[in-house]
């Protein structure tokens, strides 16, 4: 398996929509050497390695496979499940001797959408923001997503010297979200809207900034914004590093605590012309997401060594611990959260003038019969 860091392509995409990730890292992210192979890591060696079933799939041979997958994500937590199965060497596990792994990482989720555009990404892990506005900008004919990654994992965080305690509070504030269009400034501008408030821009009084993550963190603890919406582990960072407190947990206004983070999404072309592949990756995603679910600590552990290793940093204890838990690794891409994202960011203007029709994005039969195959309930796309 070969990781490589993927340099941005000179694509440009129309203005009328917005490409944005759930959460960025830090924009200076070396190339690094890839894991080992497919032993476990040293922070694993005290759980049992992820195990998998017999495949759905037949053999992967040259007639029915490339010779090369590369699959996308994030050093991020939110993308969990992409690491630990890349560390634990799961996914070329599930490939076998003929197919080589090729890892690439981004720092958001517009360079992801570019690089499937231009056939360099196979499988990527995304947010569902890139994901909708990929699937609208190719007029549904560049990518499907086939699998969940994460829910949850967002919060609005606000300094407690601007004495915000309810909505009509942030009359006047100046706040601060990662990307303008991107998944936390919809949820922000979308509240605001639904409290009666209006931006800046749309002739109200409350000012939204959009700044990478770690400026944000920068501006909060300067005291030059009042709060922001922010993916982990930024939002405990704020809390830890600058001192605020939480004033909307994301999970708090969706049903059951639960709403998109993170999909998996296939490049249209490969899913078809592969579809073994893309069922050993699925069946290799979910024995993953199992083996998180059962062995907290270690991937933990797992997933910041893979973060420190692609980044030249790991996350600070304190903030691991509190962070991790705030979101839930799932193979169920929570289709009706993202079709109600979807929903808010037409109604802010962000998709068009023609609402689009999102029927095709999902591809959910390969896990479905994995989930099948497994003795687990299937996931529907709404």
């Amino acid at each position: 398996m070969t990781t490589r860091l993927f340099r941005p392509l000179n694509l440009l995409l129309p203005t009328v929509l917005v490409l944005a990730a759930c959460g960025q890292v830090p924009a200076a992210v070396a190339p690094t050497a890839a894991p080992a192979a497919v032993a476990p890591t040293a922070a694993s060696s005290e759980s049992a390695p992820v195990e998998q079933q017999a495949s759905l799939a037949p053999e992967l041979t040259s007639a029915n496979a490339p010779a090369q997958v590369r699959l996308a994500y994030f050093p991020n937590l939110t993308h969990a499940a992409a690491l630990v199965g890349t560390a634990e060497g799961t996914f070329q596990q599930a490939f076998g001797s003929s197919v080589a792994l090729e890892t690439i990482t981004f720092n958001a989720g517009p360079a992801l959408i570019e690089a499937l555009f231009a056939g360099e990404v196979d499988l990527g892990y995304i947010g569902p923001n890139p994901a909708i506005n990929g699937y609208v900008q190719s007029k549904g004919d560049a990518l499907r997503i086939i699998a969940g990654a994460s829910s949850g994992g967002a919060s609005f965080v606000v300094r407690p010297e601007s004495n915000i305690a309810s909505a009509k509070d942030l009359e006047g504030k100046k706040l601060a979200t990662p990307q303008l269009g991107g998944t936390q400034d919809v949820a922000l501008r979308f509240y605001l809207q639904q409290n009666g408030l209006s931006t800046a821009d749309k002739g109200g009084t409350v000012e939204i900034v959009p700044t990478q993550n770690p400026d944000i963190l920068t501006l909060f603890q300067q005291g030059l914004i009042d709060g922001a919406w922010v993916p982990e582990p930024w939002a405990t960072r704020l809390v830890q590093e600058g001192g605020g407190k939480v004033f909307i947990d994301e999970r708090t206004i969706w049903p059951e605590g639960q709403f998109v983070t993170t999909n998996i999404i296939v490049r249209r072309e490969f899913l078809e012309q592969y579809p073994d592949v893309v069922t050993r990756f699925l069946e290799a995603h979910v024995a993953t997401v199992q083996y998180i679910a059962e062995n907290d600590e270690a991937t933990k552990s797992i997933v910041n060594a893979e973060i420190e290793r692609i980044t030249g940093s790991a996350l600070p204890r304190e903030v691991l611990d509190s962070a991790y838990p705030q979101l839930e690794v799932t193979y169920d891409p929570l289709a009706n959260t993202l079709f109600k994202s979807a929903d808010d960011a037409f109604a802010l203007g962000f998709l068009g003038t023609d609402k689009p029709d999102l029927s095709g994005l999902y591809a959910l039969d390969p896990l479905n019969a994995v989930l099948n195959a497994k003795g687990l309930a299937p996931v529907a796309p709404s």
